[in-house]
């Protein structure tokens, strides 16, 4: 691994910023380094910082082996070699028999070849599994997070425990660029499309404009706080470049997301007719809740109310997280509705589109089953269904 100059003082402190979420440029200012030699040494290892080299106390050391060498030579028993060690006996005995046995040990060969046996990285599960790969490869094709594949494989392949695999072994395989078992595309799929890992960043919170008669959430019953009765959303706007946006509904008890296109841009008038005319498609009985941010958009809440039969409650100021599912949800949108671009360009189909796929996400909420299924279950459409129940901009199937 190069170094780029930099001392194992200066590494570790890299390193140390880097985890903490600090920037590749202000780590690089601190340290009196040139950012892009920060950069491609982070970017050696994508972001995660390699295991330092070294044995573990319970391995046997190369003194040890000559010793255990010599004693067998002499034609001690495993009890005296390993009492006069201060090991177990068995960890003699297995030691012998791994490298040939009483007749064939030698010391230096054993030890070579635990350092080999040793050695990181290994080749990994997907490597040696071209079935686990393939379906691990299906499934980031339709932009399934590593978390939601892992928890999902169980559900797919209840009685193959060879189709299983951690989440976080999947994300070593797309972010070293040492381990090649899956194709190099594979990681534009993940949400953000980062090429490394990042800690995650606290953002400052702005503080929301005045809305007229709200209804605060404080107020609101307590069926759609614990999520006990579907029909509970929390809405919100996902911006591109100003002024383009999309509105963005999540019902709260099966996560389930409906996004809708705002053609005539983000104030009061046209962003209520918008969601009035998506919230009337919703099934009877499914929409009684609307929980929004304090955002100018919702101004005109009270005729949408009107409109929709759907009482709409505002967060207290500053309190994003009490709309948290929607919240990760916009997250998770990003990746296909860019911060930096025209995002008013996706017309309603394509948002339908973009919703399909992130409703068909296993979620491990749920042990793997989907928002779609959840939310058609609710519906009273079966509960092994995974389709959604109806789709925006037609007439309700369920």
């Amino acid at each position: 691994m190069r170094t780029y100059g930099m001392s194992e003082k200066q590494q570790d402190a890299v390193w140390l910023g880097f985890h903490a979420g600090e920037s590749i440029n202000s780590i690089a200012k601190g340290l009196l380094l040139p950012s892009h030699h920060v950069r491609r040494y982070l970017g050696q290892t994508g972001g995660i910082r390699p295991a330092p080299l070294g044995r573990s106390s319970r391995q046997l050391s190369a003194a040890e082996r000559d010793e255990l060498s010599r004693g067998l030579v002499l034609g001690e028993s495993f009890r005296v070699i390993a009492e006069r060690l201060g090991r177990s006996h068995t960890t003699v005995s297995r030691e012998v028999a791994r490298n040939g046995g009483r007749e064939s040990y030698r010391a230096h060969a054993a030890d070579q070849a635990a350092y080999g046996r040793g050695r990181r990285p290994k080749r990994s599960k997907l490597a040696t599994s071209a079935r686990l790969r393939a379906e691990v490869e299906k499934n980031l094709d339709l932009d399934w997070s590593p978390e939601q594949i892992s928890i999902r494989l169980p559900l797919d392949f209840p009685t193959d425990p060879a189709m299983r695999i951690s989440h976080e072994t999947i994300y070593l395989e797309l972010f070293l660029p040492s381990r090649k078992a899956l194709h190099a595309q594979s990681i534009r799929h993940l949400r953000t499309g980062r090429l490394m890992r990042h800690a995650n960043q606290a953002k400052a919170s702005t503080t929301p404009p005045r809305i007229k008669n709200m209804t605060l959430i404080a107020d609101r019953p307590f069926a759609a706080d614990d999520r006990t009765k579907p029909g509970n959303w929390e809405g919100d706007l996902v911006m591109g470049r100003r002024p383009s946006a999309v509105a963005t509904l999540v019902e709260r008890s099966s996560r389930y997301v409906r996004l809708v296109a705002l053609p005539h841009g983000i104030k009061a008038i046209p962003v209520r007719i918008a969601l009035a005319d998506d919230l009337n498609q919703i099934q009877d009985g499914m929409c009684r809740t609307l929980t929004w941010d304090r955002g100018r958009e919702m101004a005109d809440h009270v005729a949408l109310t009107e409109e929709t039969g759907c009482q709409v409650y505002f967060c207290d100021a500053r309190s994003p997280w009490q709309r948290g599912t929607n919240e990760n949800t916009n997250g998770l949108l990003r990746q296909y509705l860019d911060k930096n671009g025209d995002i008013s360009i996706h017309n309603q189909a394509a948002l339908n589109h973009f919703a399909e796929r992130l409703n068909g996400r296993p979620r491990a909420i749920f042990g793997g089953r989907t928002p779609s299924g959840m939310y058609a279950e609710m519906c009273g459409a079966g509960a092994s269904s995974d389709r959604p129940v109806f789709q925006q901009g037609g007439a309700r199937t369920a």
